[in-house]
């Protein structure tokens, strides 16, 4: 990986959690120079091992300037209000998660100089006990959700440009979310209930259910506003099954280690935009039930 030298001054980095992609971007950003701590619910100094290097992570402490929260959607708001006691008057905060960015019980509990950030990202990692790989080869989106963040444009897309990048910057994310929406609702849905890796999708078993799920949330998305086209995503959500062949998804992985799943922020979040249009989503649907149904015995 490229070196870069960090802008000057440069923010003081703090990742949420011990997830294999908040340590995919703490580990770049330290190898890049970068200050980087991690913030964990149970604080401690966390030794870690990323491209046959030894990393060591101090333990985040307040005031925190600028900080990438990359938990599951569900865990955002629990995680914010944990924060917020330890965050500079000035800090900018990136949400990262799969599914839509909800945003709107998060943006009133800053105070207007805070900036609030989402990142979306096809890069993939996974970690093996203490060990952190990079298992697929990305790029990601970064948006500026208020005008605060606008104010660090450059120091926060140069970070995390490091940590995740190539950044494209946008003002609109939601046309990027509803792509990777449509990829996750396919992958990870499929892949958690039938307890196989990414590359097994591209057998000819699973292409009925791939296009119909498609076809659904083309539909959705075309009724809220932002149109998909059904083959270059049938083409997109391919490539993405051979580009990351032998990886698990995150949906996967949390039915196999018994935690409770994204299922309702991706494919819940097509069952409720579909019920709000009218439109019948069955596939979507019996999917989301199935794969509740499967976390819920997990978890017994």
């Amino acid at each position: 990986m490229a070196q870069h030298s960090p802008p000057q001054p440069a923010l003081n980095w703090a990742i949420v959690g011990q997830g294999a992609i908040g340590l995919l971007a703490a580990s770049r950003l330290q190898l890049a120079g970068w200050p980087v701590q991690l913030w964990l619910r149970q604080p401690a100094v966390l030794n870690i091992h990323f491209e046959q290097q030894a990393l060591h992570f101090a333990n985040a402490t307040a005031p925190l300037a600028a900080v990438l929260i990359p938990v599951k959607s569900y865990a955002v708001p629990a995680a914010v209000q944990a924060l917020l006691p330890a965050l500079a008057p000035d800090a900018q905060l990136v949400l990262s998660h799969n599914g839509m960015a909800a945003t709107e019980h998060i943006l009133p509990l800053l105070s207007p100089a805070q900036g609030l950030w989402f990142l979306t990202t096809t890069h993939g990692a996974l970690k093996q006990g203490a060990t952190v790989r990079h298992t697929g080869q990305g790029q990601s989106v970064l948006a500026p959700l208020n005008p605060a963040a606008k104010n660090q444009l450059l120091a926060v897309q140069q970070a995390m440009d490091i940590a995740l990048g190539p950044v494209t910057l946008t003002d609109n994310i939601l046309p990027f979310l509803w792509h990777k929406l449509a990829i996750n609702a396919v992958i990870n849905p499929l892949t958690a209930l039938n307890n196989c890796s990414n590359g097994e999708l591209a057998k000819g078993q699973y292409q009925p259910q791939i296009n119909q799920i498609l076809k659904e949330v083309c539909q959705v998305a075309a009724a809220a506003g932002y149109p998909l086209q059904y083959a270059q995503m049938l083409e997109k959500v391919q490539q993405v099954i051979q580009s990351t062949a032998a990886n698990f998804s995150s949906m996967q992985q949390d039915i196999l280690h018994r935690r409770r799943t994204e299922i309702e922020a991706i494919t819940g979040y097509i069952v409720e935009q579909a019920a709000r249009y009218d439109i019948a989503v069955p596939l979507n649907t019996h999917l989301m039930q199935q794969v509740l149904q499967l976390q819920h015995l997990a978890q017994r």
